[in-house]
This record gives structure tokens, sequence and C-alpha cells, in this order.
């Protein structure tokens, strides 16, 4: 499946900007995005700080724009899949500042966002896989190939065992922490650019813009149990 862009919202755009949040996995990034040649981005890489981090990043980037959060024209968050409490925290942040300022969310798709973002560093023909790990024993696993600068489904995301994640990725290039389960260095980046789901947003996510905060939640793709501690 390949994507098709809205010019229309880019145009919209041209006068007001997208504020994107990105807390999926370790990296907490933060951007405003009035275009490709003007946006204003900030990330920062540190396990468990996410909670007391945007705030700062997204207060620091309304500053250095010059802008007020009713001067956007809507906002986007990462959905996921990814860190459970990462996702919750972004949530939080986007609902709270939508609801503030009257303004629509869009969830863009963390995976797709990330492979947008590839597609602008890989070659025609290239096909990746994204995979970040669950827990010990599985992995969240989709496979892309780039094709006309862009990105399509080689293989739609889901959650693998670890076994047949191995078998399944052999002789192909991984973005993500799974691949240290075969024994490949760690390749950067490991999630998407802040900028990158603002993109996605922009591109795609036209038929995403909603006003039901209530009813928008991460794409876990896996249900969060709490583990009981053994007596």
């Amino acid at each position: 499946m390949e994507r098709k862009g809205n010019s229309g919202l880019k145009n919209l755009l041209e006068k007001k900007p997208i504020l994107a949040f990105e807390t999926s996995e370790n990296i907490c990034g933060v951007c405003i995005y009035f275009s490709d040649e003007k946006y204003f981005s900030a990330s920062v890489n540190l396990r468990h700080s996410h909670s007391e981090k945007i705030f700062e990043l997204t207060d620091f980037l309304f500053k250095t724009a010059k802008i007020k959060p009713a001067e956007l024209y809507a906002i986007a968050v990462s959905e996921g899949p990814g860190s459970f409490t990462g996702l919750r925290i972004g949530f939080s942040a986007a609902k709270g500042i939508a609801y503030g300022a009257n303004l629509p969310l869009l969830s863009v798709p963390t995976y797709e966002a990330f492979a947008l973002q590839l597609s602008t560093i890989l070659k025609e023909g290239d096909e990746f896989i994204i995979s970040n790990r669950v827990n010990k024993e599985e992995v969240y696993f989709t496979r892309f190939q780039i094709r006309s600068n862009n990105y399509i489904f080689a293989e739609d995301l889901t959650i693998l065992p670890k076994e047949l994640f191995v078998k399944k990725s052999e002789g192909c290039r991984i973005f993500g922490n799974s691949s240290v389960l075969v024994g490949k260095v760690i390749e950067y980046p490991l999630v998407p650019d802040p900028l990158f789901i603002a993109k996605w947003a922009v591109d795609y996510g036209k038929n995403r813009k909603t006003f039901d905060y209530d009813f928008l939640e991460p794409n876990y793709l896996k249900d969060f149990r709490v583990k009981e501690k053994n007596k």
C-alpha cells in the first residue's frame, strides 16, 4: 500500500504551523512545523524523563518560534506502537494543549512516519524492517520498501515471537532495537524524528483530524498488563 498526499493541508500550513510529539520510545521529541524550510525541533534522549521534559521542550519551542498554542493549525502525536508510558504521556500532552486551545488532534502511525523519514535517505527499491522489542520474547515488526521516493508496505505491522523475527529478518536491514536479536549493530535512527511526525500528518493525515479527544488512544497493538509480584 502506498500513501497519497494531501496538497490542501500543505496550503493551510503556509499560515499556521503544526505541533508534533514523538514519545514512543526513549526519545522525547517535539516539533513546530511550518514547512520544510521553516520548523523548530528539540529532542531529549533520556529514559523515564518524558513527563518532565515534554512541556519544557514545548515551552522552549513556542518561545523560540514566537507563537502561542492558539496560533497552531493542529497537533500531531505519534500513536505507536511503543512504550505504554511514553505513548500515554505524549497523548496526554497533546490532548491537554489541544483542549486548552480548541485545536484538532491527528494521530500518526509511528512506524509509517519512521518509514517516511527513512525514504529520504534510502535508495529506490531498498527493503527494510522496522522493529522494536515489546518484551523479552516478542517484537513489533513491519517491513517496507522504497518506491518513487516514498514507502510501501511489504508486510503489515504485527507482533512476532523473537524466533520468527530472526527467521523473517534474515538478510534484511533493520531499524530499531530488535536488531540486537540477530547480532547486528543498532542503526541510527531508532525512532522517527518529531519532524517526520509532523510531515506525515501534513502529507497523509487530513482524514485523521478530530476533536473527539476522549476517543483518541494510542495504538498499543498489545494489551497492557500489570505483572503481579510474587508474595
